[in-house]
């Protein structure tokens, strides 16, 4: 049985930033990636401007030479397959990790059972539990102790249907969220003409769009698709828009909202979607949040208040988790936000009914805490998975989390620019151990 040293999950900043690593201290690594190099990047809309600067999008090394002080997805796309090539990795492509298990080193069975599941944007999915000293639910030991003795068994299916095993004696998930939208819970949601993720305005000439969000990304598509001639309405739960809205963003949404341009249904929710139609109710708890000013309720149909965020506030909306991107990191929109308790947005009053050619629920994304949890990791209060800060072991030894797959809620915390070195530090750690 030929074992590894270690197998990184997920072809995003990150886990390249990791195999960078594990191939300079001459490690036996592999990188499987659910999607295309850099998958969260890849589905981020053609147009997408990046919300940081070149250098702070740099790994290996080597230098992200961009005309713009903030460069296009475009760009990052060219610049991450430039690294690939220079360092030569070894990344499998189009290879969903199905399950992760661990045995002992000589042979026999994993302790504990497997299960399927899909990764994260930029990465593939680890799931199924584990011998680690923790839980298989949101409860285990100590992190990273014992071990020793043990390898991860690491299924894996093609993008043709070809399952494959391998072993390696660490494992780093690398996976992201990007892949898995917050969902509102709304009857409808899985209707077809129901997106959570944004691309061309081109399609929407002349339709009437709903747009459920108040951060960058309804912002941004709202503007794209009103000045590509549809018929926009933003619905957001909060009194205002979110504070984190782009500086050179915000001007210009709010003009259009209060010109008319451009619909708003501020304090408001969605309870259904139909084959034509997005049903409202105004939310019972509709204070502007995330530290939006608000604008007087009666105002809440078709203007917005307060002045251009400064980059302190924006900095929030950087680049977010594995890949960087101008999304919204969380829930925006709907009954519960996960993680704070009370605070919820319940429908009151009386029914709205708009009418929708298309729906677009921008609610922001999370890592797939269950995908964690099927593995052995314990998760804390605010579903991020318990590791050391300065290793990033898990409670499950030799299973390490990097990028935005520790973020749990608070995905506003790891941007490229900070989770790019993460996996640096658990490669050395891995090679320190030997």
């Amino acid at each position: 049985m030929s074992v590894r040293d270690v197998i990184i999950v997920g072809g995003g900043p990150s886990g390249l930033s990791a195999a960078i690593a594990a191939k300079q201290r001459g490690l036996d690594y592999q990188v499987l990636e659910q999607g295309v190099l850099v998958n969260s990047i890849y589905r981020f809309p053609p147009q997408m401007v990046f919300f940081t600067t070149p250098e702070l999008l740099e790994i290996g090394g080597l230098p992200f030479v961009s005309p713009y002080e903030k460069p296009t997805r475009a760009e990052a796309l060219k610049y991450y397959r430039k690294v690939v090539d220079i360092y030569d990795l070894q990344i499998a492509l189009e290879e969903t990790v199905v399950s992760v298990s661990r045995e002992h080193e000589s042979g026999g069975s994993g302790e504990s059972g497997w299960s399927d599941g899909s990764g994260g944007p930029g990465g593939s999915s680890g799931s199924g539990g584990s011998t680690g000293s923790g839980g298989s639910d949101r409860s285990g030991g100590s992190v990273g102790s014992g071990g020793e003795n043990h390898v991860f068994v690491v299924e894996t299916r093609s993008a043709r249907g070809v399952r494959r095993v391998r072993h390696a004696r660490n494992v780093v998930m690398a996976i992201g969220y990007y892949d898995h939208p917050v969902m509102i819970g709304v009857p409808g949601e899985d209707l077809p003409h129901v997106h959570h993720y944004y691309g061309e305005p081109h399609p929407h000439y002349r339709q009437r769009v709903v747009i459920v969000g108040g951060g960058n990304s309804a912002a941004e598509s709202a503007l794209e698709m009103f000045r590509a001639g549809a018929h926009v309405t933003i619905v957001h739960r909060a009194a205002a828009l979110k504070s984190t809205i782009k500086y050179w963003v915000r001007p210009d949404i709010e003009n259009r909202i209060k010109e008319g341009s451009i619909a708003a249904r501020f304090g408001a929710c969605v309870t259904a979607i139909r084959p034509t139609s997005v049903v409202l109710q105004e939310c019972r708890d509709a204070r502007a949040a995330d530290g939006a000013r608000a604008p007087a309720a009666g105002a809440s149909r078709s203007r917005a208040d307060g002045a251009s965020a400064g980059l302190a506030e924006d900095r929030m909306d950087r680049e977010r988790a594995e890949a960087g991107t101008s999304q919204p990191s969380g829930p925006e929109d709907g009954a519960r936000v996960p993680g704070e308790g009370a605070r919820e947005f319940r429908p009151s009053g009386p029914a709205e009914e708009l009418p929708a050619d298309a729906v677009y629920l921008l609610t922001g994304y999370r890592a797939d805490a269950d995908l964690l949890c099927r593995a052995g990791v314990a998760l804390n209060d605010r579903e991020a998975p318990v590791h050391d800060p300065e290793t990033f072991e898990t409670n499950v030894p030799r299973l390490f989390v990097a990028g935005g797959a520790i973020a749990g809620v608070d995905t506003g915390t790891i941007f490229i620019e900070n989770g790019r070195f993460h996996g640096e530090k658990i490669v050395e750690v891995i090679a320190r151990r030997g």
